[in-house]
């Protein structure tokens, strides 16, 4: 597994700032925020790409395309794989990203307006489009399987490992590298956001902003980066004597159909996702000991999120441990799904669970177990973590030890 997040350029040192309830969280430095009424985010800080990959490769690409191919890096490395030109054709490449190169389409926006059509850059399009990060990894890696990017808004990340696993199972590849990578905190992208009055403007407690299932949450907070992992088959990993975290159980994929913006009402969507990944799985609902949820801190979605997991669950929704880890890393948006398929992965390992910060006035219509403030040792099995994204996509992973 492989992550670049606010609190952590890799899987040790953010899961650490994870368990330690640190939030990524600050006055965001990328631009000048003063006429925005959302300053702050959760920027990845201190960060050099060409530290991490070739220095010319990093300025023909873009931000979101350096967080994964970092990510995707370190998780190959993790994974030990040793890959090649030769035995490449098994191997292949799915990461996400719901909004893609932003920093390139602003900055050479800027270019053309301010200096003219032959100022563009020629690697524009490369480095803008939302697949160029899955195809940055297979040319590094010499992975020759199927490849492309995926876009379902927040539920990119999820999405992409999803139809990886497919691939596996349908017998396409043997190792797929999936995940998610997203760099969205730029000028226009907060202008937007702003102007749906998505974003929280408690710009006086930076971190304390991100406050998912909290009574006084007023929306959610950016955040960027990226989180990947390598699939495997479970023979081809026994064979090799791979180290193995746990299993992708089961992924599923509904549509809300019901608005652009705002989720279903009543969940419906949602529990039909969360549904079918436990059928797919073969997994009774009882069996499920922690989800990661999408938790986003907005109004709507914590609260619909909940109603969700309740329909679902039943009476068993009282025992779950259900935590929003974007209170501290933020909203990665397209690479949400991978950063929080990561943290499931390493709560099965490890047994603890990470916190919701920032949960002081419990919301009474969000009335679960979210693991305020405080991380827990838990003996867990399987867990489940979903995402949802604008458009009405719901995306469900399941995942459980071996």
């Amino acid at each position: 597994m492989g992550a670049v997040t606010a609190i952590g350029h890799d899987v040790p040192s953010f899961w650490a700032s994870l368990l330690a309830g640190r939030s990524g969280i600050h006055r965001v430095t990328e631009f000048d925020v003063t006429d925005y009424p959302c300053k702050i985010g959760g920027e990845v800080r201190d960060w050099d790409p060409a530290k991490h990959m070739d220095p010319k490769e990093a300025r023909r690409n873009d931000r979101y395309t350096h967080f994964g191919f970092v990510a995707a890096g370190q998780a190959v490395k993790d994974a030990g794989l040793e890959l090649k030109r030769e035995n490449g054709d098994r191997v292949g490449v799915i990461i996400g990203s719901g909004i893609g190169g932003m920093h390139t389409y602003e900055t050479q926006l800027r270019n053309l307006f301010e200096r003219g059509p032959r100022k563009v850059s020629p690697f524009t399009i490369p480095a803008l489009i939302g697949n160029m990060c899955s195809g940055l990894v297979a040319i590094a890696h010499g992975a020759r399987g199927p490849n492309f990017g995926v876009v379902s808004a927040c539920a990119s990340g999820t999405h992409a490992l999803g139809e990886a696993s497919h691939a596996i199972r349908r017998g396409e590849a043997d190792i797929m590298i999936a995940g998610g990578a997203e760099a969205a905190i730029t000028p226009f992208s907060y202008a937007s956001f702003c102007s749906m009055k998505a974003m929280s403007t408690r710009n006086d407690e930076p971190e304390k902003a991100c406050r998912p299932f909290d009574l006084n949450r007023d929306g959610f907070v950016m955040g960027e980066g990226a989180g990947v992992l390598v699939l495997e088959s479970l023979e081809h990993a026994r064979a090799r004597g791979a180290r193995i975290y746990c299993e992708l159980a089961s992924y599923a994929a509904t549509s809300d159909a019901f608005h652009i913006t705002q989720p279903d009402p009543e969940g419906k969507g949602l529990s039909l996702a969360m549904h079918r990944a436990l059928t797919y799985a073969g997994i009774e609902p009882g069996a499920i000991d922690y989800i990661n949820a999408h938790g986003t801190s907005t109004p709507y979605n914590d609260r619909f999120e909940t109603l969700a997991i309740k329909r679902v669950f039943g009476a068993h929704a009282r025992h779950l441990a259900v935590s929003s880890t974007k209170s501290m890393t933020g909203h990665l948006l397209g690479a949400a799904g991978g950063i929080e398929s990561v943290i499931c992965a390493k709560v099965i390992e490890s047994g603890w669970i990470p916190p919701t910060i920032n949960l002081d006035t419990p919301d009474p219509e969000c009335d679960l177990d979210y693991v305020p403030n405080k991380a827990r040792h838990r003996h867990v099995r399987c867990v489940l973590s979903n995402n949802l994204g604008f458009g009405g996509q719901n995306a469900t992973a399941v995942f459980r030890a071996l």
